[in-house]
């Protein structure tokens, strides 16, 4: 059986890589109890992928990951059980069930959700709702990207799906499929650089509200990963 996991990421735990957290993982299923399935082979592993990682020094009410098992109690059950065994600052969402052939969490990623707050002082005097709404009216927003191989040009707009002004921060929707993910720090760094600014190192706190997939249709929409699965019993 395949099943999806809901989990949130907060405090200290925002400082723990990628890597870390599948290991952090696959000792806590082993503690929980949960009959997990294991690959055949000379080196059998767990049977587990993550959906887009997430940064270090990010937070999250949004991550995801799918195993596969052989048996299970419930999904009350084994949500509880794996919450048992957590350490501070990782909590289990939703435990729900996914089709046989449903997409693995990784490949089906198209768009996150980010809540960007700014640390205490580092507020920019530029910055409001009017200032945010006329830079996301642009027709094209410029990004220098750099990365090993280089540098090259792009336009971030496309892949802004939404960027509002909200109480607590700046609320932004973007592309994070593997053919085009856009980091919310390189939104902020193009804002700053419309109105004659560089973004501070360490300013911004970032927290991402939900990972979603499209389901295609008459008309495609975009849907928590865990809408993929189903409650079970």
């Amino acid at each position: 059986m395949k099943i999806r996991i809901q989990f949130s990421k907060h405090g200290v735990m925002k400082f723990i890589g990628h890597l870390d957290m599948m290991r952090y993982f696959q000792k806590a299923i082993r503690r929980a109890g949960i009959d997990i399935a294991y690959s055949g082979g000379f080196s059998p592993h767990q049977i587990m992928s993550f959906a887009a990682p997430l940064g270090v020094g990010m937070e999250s009410d949004g991550e995801y990951m799918d195993i596969e098992v052989h048996s299970h109690p419930g999904a009350s059950a084994m949500q509880e059980s794996l919450n048992a065994v957590m350490a501070d600052g990782i909590r289990i969402l939703s435990v729900r069930a996914l089709p046989d052939k449903a997409p693995n969490a990784m490949a089906s990623v198209a768009a996150a959700g980010y809540l960007v707050r700014f640390r205490e002082g580092y507020a920019p005097a530029f910055l409001d709702r009017d200032t945010l709404a006329h830079f996301y009216e642009k027709s094209s927003i410029p990004f220098l990207k750099k990365t090993k191989k280089g540098e090259h040009m792009l336009d971030l707009k496309p892949s802004i799906y939404e960027l509002t002004w909200e109480q607590d921060g700046i609320y932004m929707l973007v592309d994070a499929s593997s053919s085009g993910n856009i980091k919310p720090a390189a939104v902020m760094e193009a804002l700053y650089r419309e109105y004659g600014e560089k973004l501070p190192e360490f300013a911004l706190e970032i927290t991402r509200t939900e990972t979603y997939y499209r389901r295609e249709g008459e008309i495609p929409e975009l849907l928590p990963l865990r809408e993929a699965g189903e409650e079970f019993l």
